[in-house]
């Protein structure tokens, strides 16, 4: 709604003119020009019409005179900033009219006002009362303006704090992002750099176990010829169990490369652990004591003997390392009885290493098997050793629980699914011979060897023929192939795995082209045995060997004896 100067309606002019003609004429003034008014009959009236929407104020001074000034300007004191509302005072001439005006200090009492003296003009009333109209609207105007710059600078503050907000969320974001690449750097470097080891660390325990082939081999032979001399026979008997020593060295540096596949057979677990009397209290030092808490029930379990020890020896390093200040690990075995809901109930051998050190807390602990995590410092761990003991755990059918709390200790278990124990004539046909002992047991059969250490062909192809096989010998697979096409004769196959040119599964598949059916053992040290798989009728003799353990393997093949495994350890 527009009001006659124009612009927005900003609410009527209160008008208080209580005697005379004055309201008359000034009522019938405004309406001639389209000013909105409201007339009021006293003071009282006045000060309760005042408020946000009023234009302005005309009064007379006759009015004010008996108006309680005080409670009114109270009142417009009490105003918003932004206001100032006008008044427009008529007053009459003569000293007794301005005396008395100025004893009420107008001014002072009504803030921004106007004085008109009587007899009044037309114009000049209408001027003055526009003009105290204006004045209010241009208040409004800049109240508005007030408003709508408070509304936009709440915005903005609302805008920055958001954007503030997202900043930081982001900053974080991209900190956060930034940590973990990082860490996955780290890991990957970590990851190529266990790779690089694994490979060296293979190709050195390949080349180990060829010489404790040869080293194994020819004790053999020599416990044969020395049988009859007690302290001759000490010594070789010491040779042989170094070089056994040495071989259980190059199956954890196998595994730990992660080329070799676990040789699960059956395990008196106690008597494992108990063979560790010796190393684990030198592995874990001075500052640590070693206690033994075996069960006095015999546990037997499906695992592999030297993935086994391994993984109790990285669970006393571990223990040890959280003994930074000394303590006490145990080494415990039992026996308990589970409900597996993915295998239903049975009894499990439990293999317990306790320590007193610091513990785990449950955010460390929710992540103990990850590989790669670790919580000890730069380059005193790789964070692969908790990984392993699951790893090996798993493969073996068994599981790795953990009991730990900050503080207070921790408690690794692991279980392996109890089987009976083997029978005497089972253990007595697998056990191993002391002795070499000069056979006919070959009858003249023929073998044929293929590998390319001089020093391990010589020592097989020396110990087959002490058990009475005629052997032919190849220096590789393309002589040895060559051989088999010149018609060489061959009940069975004594192949080395990793060789120049060809290697063991390669000569293996073109054997069996050539030969089909012909027996096969592979003779590895290096035991990437995933490239022997779908050679069918074929096993694999690991590495350090003894010439007994291929001498019993190549009759049971040629036998046709079941083979329950073709994975062998000797």
């Amino acid at each position: 709604m527009l009001d006659a100067l124009g612009g927005s309606a900003i609410g009527p002019l209160l008008v208080l003119t209580p005697t005379g003609r004055d309201a008359d004429r000034a009522a019938e003034l405004l309406q001639r020009e389209a000013i909105p008014f409201r007339l009021l009959r006293d003071g009282r009236a006045l000060g309760a019409a005042i408020d946000e929407t009023a234009g302005a104020v005309l009064v007379a001074d006759e009015a004010l005179v008996t108006a309680d000034l005080t409670d009114l300007r109270r009142q417009l004191d009490a105003q918003p900033a932004w206001s100032d509302l006008p008044f427009v005072v008529l007053t009459h001439g003569g000293s007794n009219s301005r005396r008395a005006l100025g004893e009420l200090r107008l001014p002072e009492a009504l803030g921004n006002v106007m004085f008109l003296e009587r007899p009044l003009n037309a114009l000049t009333l209408v001027s003055a009362v526009r003009t105290a109209l204006r004045a209010r609207r241009r208040q409004r105007q800049v109240r508005d303006h007030l408003a709508e710059r408070a509304a936009a600078t709440e915005e903005l503050t609302r805008s920055r704090e958001e954007l503030e907000r997202l900043v930081i969320a982001r900053t974080r974001s991209l900190e956060q992002a930034m940590e973990e690449r990082k860490l996955t750097e780290a890991a990957l470097a970590r990851a190529q750099k266990m790779e690089a080891v694994g490979r060296l660390t293979g190709g050195i325990a390949h080349d180990f176990n060829n010489l404790l082939t040869a080293m194994v081999g020819s004790l053999e032979l020599l416990q044969a010829r020395v049988a009859g001399d007690p302290r001759a026979l000490h010594h070789a008997d010491v040779a042989v169990q170094a070089a056994e020593r040495g071989a259980k060295l190059t199956a954890q540096l196998l595994a730990f490369s992660r080329q070799q596949r676990l040789d699960l057979r059956a395990v008196n677990v106690n008597a494992l652990v108990r063979n560790m009397d010796g190393l684990l209290p030198r592995a874990v030092g001075s500052g640590v004591v070693v206690r033994f808490d075996l069960s006095e029930e015999n546990g037997w379990a499906v695992a592999d003997p030297n993935q086994l020890e391994l993984a109790i020896l990285n669970l006393a390093m571990n223990a040890r390392d959280a003994m930074a200040e000394g303590g006490v690990l145990t080494i415990a075995t039992g026996c308990i009885a589970h409900d597996d809901p993915a295998h239903g109930p049975g009894e499990v051998v439990a293999i317990s290493v306790c320590d007193t050190g610091t513990g785990m807390s449950p955010e460390v602990l929710a992540h103990a098997f990850e590989p790669f995590y670790t919580t000890k410092g730069l380059g005193k761990g790789t964070g692969l050793g908790l990984a392993q003991v699951y790893g090996i755990a798993r493969q073996s059918g068994g599981d790795v629980r953990i009991e730990s709390e900050s503080g207070r200790g921790t408690t690794v278990s692991i279980l392996l699914p109890r089987i009976e124990q083997p029978s005497v004539a089972a253990a007595t046909e697998t056990a191993d011979k002391s002795i070499l002992e000069p056979s006919d047991r070959g009858a003249r059969v023929p073998i044929l060897v293929i590998d390319d250490d001089p020093a391990v062909r010589d020592t097989l192809v020396e110990g087959l023929e002490f058990d009475g096989f005629d052997v032919v010998q190849a220096a590789d697979g393309r002589a040895g192939l060559a051989l088999l096409e010149r018609g060489a004769p061959a009940a069975l196959a004594v192949i080395d795995f990793a060789m120049p040119g060809m290697n063991g599964a390669e000569v293996a598949r073109a054997i069996q082209r050539l030969r089909p059916g012909l027996p096969i053992i592979f003779a590895s040290g290096y035991a990437e045995t995933a490239a022997l798989d779908g050679i069918s009728g074929a096993i694999t003799l690991r590495k350090p060997f003894k010439i007994a353990d291929l001498t019993d393997t190549i009759h049971r093949l040629l036998s046709g004896a079941p083979q329950t495994d073709r994975q062998l350890i000797g």
